[in-house]
């Protein structure tokens, strides 16, 4: 599958998006690293970026690789993740 004409994002390098069907709503967007690691036996690493809704042209956070989380900005997000950034109000005082 294809990444939505939405998405705005490139992979980094060394990176690749994979789309697959997760459920009868959303579509999974996971996120390949192609380097090789001691720790998997040389298995690739893969971390889910987040879900996509092709009805409602809506982007989720992920929850965990299973759960779908609660819509977000699609521009808000990075290249790594959909999750949101937790901010304290200190480093809001100062990152913005």
């Amino acid at each position: 599958m294809k990444l939505p004409k939405s998405f705005p994002h490139l992979p980094p390098d060394g990176y690749s998006y994979v789309v697959e069907k997760f459920d009868a709503k959303h579509l999974r967007i996971g996120l390949h690293h192609h380097r090789t690691y001691d720790y998997n036996n040389g298995q690739q690493v893969y971390t889910v970026w987040g879900f996509y809704n092709p009805k409602t042209d809506n982007y989720h956070s992920p929850v965990n690789a299973k759960k779908v989380g609660k819509v977000v900005d699609i521009s808000s997000t990075r290249n790594y993740t959909a999750m949101p950034i937790k901010k304290t109000p200190l480093e809001c005082a100062f990152n913005d």
